[in-house]
């Protein structure tokens, strides 16, 4: 990949001198961009008590964000601008923080829609050591969030989702305000592969899997109604991103320049968990394609219940004979009975998850909706499965 990058000198604030670096990443905001610049710094120049540098990460902008970066980094001091010939949030962090002679690194929006006066209490704890990464989170009691029930249902959905399936401990993986000891981020970038959007989070959980200490703030949020996230198409790379990061983990082929401890998988699971996956894939886009088939014909509701239960007959015999390895005719009723407990649990979480959508959402918003809901469904399917309907003690 080919760049074209302005490096400022190492910013020595008389105030201080330890140095932070805070990377704006932008593609084709020429309307907000030299207001949020203008605010940032100046914010910073009259309350931040270190040194500073602000870099504008042009993500190959086809309007004239380039240009008003340029003009940016000559008239404010302490400001540099770098441009990416390739799109991507986590290609321009990667590139900046790798780089990077500052203590510390970290990123926010270009829409400031998180309040500036979190940000000092976001950095303090990796400046003092006391904290490895940080992150803001609209999740937590102390936070004051503005946004839409949409917006406010998917985020809430998707660390849910991290929680439960991936184990993670931090509450919000897709706030936009993050911080981490520049050691730390060198460390551990060589082994996060997304260039995306899934960037954050799979840094989270690389450092949480290495035990590393990550910072929570609460903050003040107000959503950006002019935003140009495609939330289908995010939800469905974060969703690819956790399933890589989770086959990863469990095969042992994750590395990064911090040491770890190897955990070792209940007896039994190592084999079980790659067949129910790939069961589970293959429910799961069978059960997408008959919603989105009968959705034309039946009301939403309607449509997830029957492709739900078609799906999940067929996913329960499936993991039997595959994945728990049950085979014969004894126990096949009672084992299918139990599936449809299971499949009961699974439809209230999908059918919750459509109850939830305002009435004027989209098919598309539907399908995100529900793919979420199916995949926490799943999850639970595994743990009543294994430890359930086709628990060897009680065939015994």
């Amino acid at each position: 990949m080919s760049t074209m990058t302005v490096t400022a000198p190492r910013v020595e604030a008389a105030r201080g001198t330890r140095l932070v670096e805070v990377v704006v990443p932008v593609y084709n905001e020429q309307r907000v961009l030299a207001e949020s610049i203008h605010r940032l710094h100046s914010y910073l120049i009259r309350t931040f008590p270190y040194g500073f540098r602000i870099t504008i990460a042009d993500n190959a902008s086809t309007d004239d964000t380039w240009k008003a970066a340029t003009e940016l980094e000559r008239e404010l001091p302490h400001v540099r601008a770098v441009h990416l010939d390739q799109k991507g949030r986590g290609r321009a962090l990667r590139k900046i923080w790798s780089e990077s002679d500052a203590d510390v690194v970290s990123y926010m929006d270009v829409d400031l829609s998180t309040d500036l006066d979190a940000f000092f209490p976001l950095v303090a704890p990796l400046l003092s050591r006391h904290s490895d990464l940080a992150i803001g989170t609209r999740l937590s009691k102390g936070s004051n969030v503005v946004r839409g029930p949409k917006r406010e249902f998917i985020s809430r959905t998707y660390n849910l989702l991290l929680r439960s399936i991936m184990g993670a401990r931090f509450s919000d993986a897709q706030c936009g305000f993050k911080a981490a000891r520049t050691e730390v981020a060198q460390a551990l970038l060589p082994a996060v592969e997304d260039q995306e959007w899934f960037f954050d989070t799979e840094l989270l959980l690389l450092a949480e899997g290495h035990g590393l200490r990550i910072h929570e703030v609460p903050v003040d949020w107000v959503d950006d109604p002019d935003s140009r996230v495609d939330i289908v198409r995010t939800a469905t790379d974060d969703l690819k991103g956790m399933w890589r990061v989770a086959r990863a983990t469990l095969s042992g082929t994750a590395r990064s320049g911090v040491p770890t401890r190897v955990q070792q998988l209940p007896a039994g699971m190592a084999r079980q968990l790659p067949a129910f996956a790939l069961i589970g894939v293959v429910s799961t886009l069978a059960y997408l394609l008959l919603f989105s088939a009968l959705g034309a014909v039946l009301p939403s509701m309607a449509a997830n219940a029957v492709a739900l239960l078609v799906t999940a007959i067929a996913n329960t015999a499936a993991n039997r004979r595959f994945t728990f390895g049950v085979s014969g005719r004894a126990r096949a009723v009672r084992n299918h009975l139990e599936g449809l407990i299971v499949f009961f649990i699974g439809l209230g979480l999908t059918t919750a998850s459509l109850a939830l959508l305002p009435a004027t959402a989209s098919h598309a918003v539907e399908l995100i909706a529900v793919t979420i809901a199916n995949a926490l469904a799943t999850l639970l399917r595994f743990v009543l499965l294994r430890a359930w309907v086709f628990n060897p003690r009680r065939a015994r």
